[in-house]
């Protein structure tokens, strides 16, 4: 009796530890409450967004390729992906376009998550709100990419938790950039003026000024980029090509950069170094640039020499290279590659092609002085204009621009943004909002075009599942 009192109290105590042990909370996996307990935990949650938004490097893939200074390149058949984006034959089942997609809503679901965790809460108000704007600058710049990209997406700010938030219909165009300006102007005040490697206040009154600037939304765009000036932080560097060395993110003229780290495990450094360089330096020769972007350069500076932006720009047959050597026309089917995003062998070796330190400036001041010359411009004020375009042409050493009308100051305004930003991912985007006739006039008279662009196809497993959402939808197939 007594070992039967004993068997039975050992079956009692194994089913209740068995009980104990179904009910353990999941090991790696963080409640809510306790990822926004403390400013620690909440910080790690933002460098979260941070760490997704690194995927945006991968828009040279529409703003270089889908444009005129740009093919594919590469090897015949790898990633052809791409070549449909390059040839605007994309349809909804092409993968980047999935790909960029997902790991676009990816960024704006972390925002989401943190914009809501760090509201609720208890920590000190200052750091919730600089938090809460790191996130709203990161959904904003997910859904500029978006809009620009796709045109009308959902238009998701809640985290997905619920079925509401989750199937959500296509919103406009223009619901979309009041979203975006919205977040903008709510995020400004509390980030910082100053903060190395991170979204700060100039970055957003800049993507503001942007935003505005694409809408055609012109004295708005004049008075986002006068409260940038009013911070008095940022003008041009002194050299254009060390814009793009080691250490660019802490230039004078870095607006809004992101950022990566060599060395790590996983990894977590830049890939383009690796997708841009020759197959000599274990590269894959992406991004071909074309003889209509070289020949775009068709000014001399005041010296008679040619524009430095050209070659520090691109590589090309006979000029130096990164390495102290010499480039070949023949390391690429066009006759040159990119040489912005690349780093010489002495800084990353052949054997770790793909893990740069070099950071992408998204937004720096150059571009700034542009949008202002062309806001200014639009606004009538041509005069004006021309002080601010002639800055940048200044800087490459060009004379002062002849042109004086809006008419001639337009095309100079163009070429100048052409030339200054090329291969930093924003040619096409400028080619759309330009308009039918000039896009047409860049990239062929069949280019696909709506009543106000272009735009790629929204991804088949995403029609899917918009196809049951009652509201009106712009799905192409």
């Amino acid at each position: 009796m007594k070992k039967t009192i004993i068997t039975l109290f050992a079956a009692a105590a194994l089913f209740t530890a068995c009980d104990d042990f179904l009910n353990e909370p999941l090991k790696g996996r963080f409640d809510t409450d306790k990822v926004y307990s403390n400013p620690e935990q909440a910080q790690l949650a933002v460098n979260g967004i941070y760490n997704g938004a690194t995927y945006f490097i991968n828009l040279w893939k529409f703003g270089d390729v889908a444009s005129d200074d740009a093919i594919k390149g590469g090897a015949d058949g790898d990633q052809s992906d791409i070549e449909y984006i390059d040839n605007f034959t994309a349809n909804a089942d092409n993968g980047m376009l999935s790909e960029f997609w997902m790991n676009t809503y990816e960024v704006i679901s972390r925002a989401n998550n943190v914009i809501e965790g760090v509201s609720n809460a208890s920590f000190d108000q200052t750091t919730k709100d600089k938090y809460i704007a790191e996130a709203k600058f990161f959904r904003a710049l997910s859904y500029f990419n978006l809009v620009n990209i796709f045109g009308e997406v959902p238009l998701k700010l809640k985290p997905q938790t619920l079925p509401e938030n989750i199937h959500v219909g296509l919103s406009s165009v223009e619901k979309i950039y009041e979203q975006i300006e919205r977040d903008l102007s709510d995020a400004a005040p509390a980030l910082r003026a100053t903060d190395p490697g991170r979204a700060t206040q100039g970055a957003a009154y800049g993507l503001l000024a942007k935003a505005q600037l694409y809408q055609g939304k012109y004295e708005d765009a004049l008075t986002s980029i006068q409260l940038l000036d009013d911070l008095h932080l940022y003008d041009l560097e002194e050299d254009y090509a060390d814009l793009f060395k080691l250490g660019n993110e802490n230039s004078i003229e870095s607006v809004f950069a992101i950022c990566f780290l060599t060395g790590a495990n996983p990894g977590l450094g830049n890939s383009l170094n690796q997708y841009f360089a020759p197959q000599n330096e274990s590269g894959y020769y992406f991004n071909a640039p074309t003889d209509s972007y070289v020949a775009c350069f068709n000014e001399k500076t005041e010296e008679g020499e040619d524009d430095p932006r050209l070659d520090a720009s691109i590589g090309r047959d006979g000029k130096p290279w990164l390495n102290d050597n010499t480039f070949s026309a023949s390391w690429s089917s066009t006759g040159y590659l990119v040489k912005k995003h690349n780093q010489p062998l002495s800084e990353v070796p052949a054997g770790t092609k793909g893990d740069g330190g070099l950071s992408y400036v998204y937004l720096r001041y150059a571009d700034i002085l542009l949008m202002k010359a062309e806001a200014l411009n639009e606004s009538h004020h041509p005069e004006l204009a021309k002080i601010e375009v002639d800055k940048v042409r200044g800087r490459a050493g060009l004379a002062e621009t002849a042109a004086t009308d809006e008419a001639s100051l337009r095309t100079v305004i163009r070429n100048e943004r052409r030339k200054e930003l090329g291969f930093e991912f924003h040619r096409f985007f400028d080619l759309m909002r330009y308009g039918k006739e000039a896009a047409q006039a860049a990239l062929g008279s069949d280019l696909p075009w709506t009543d106000k662009r272009f735009y790629f196809p929204i991804p088949q497993s995403e029609i899917l599942s918009l196809i049951h959402i009652s509201e009106p939808t712009r799905l192409q197939l």
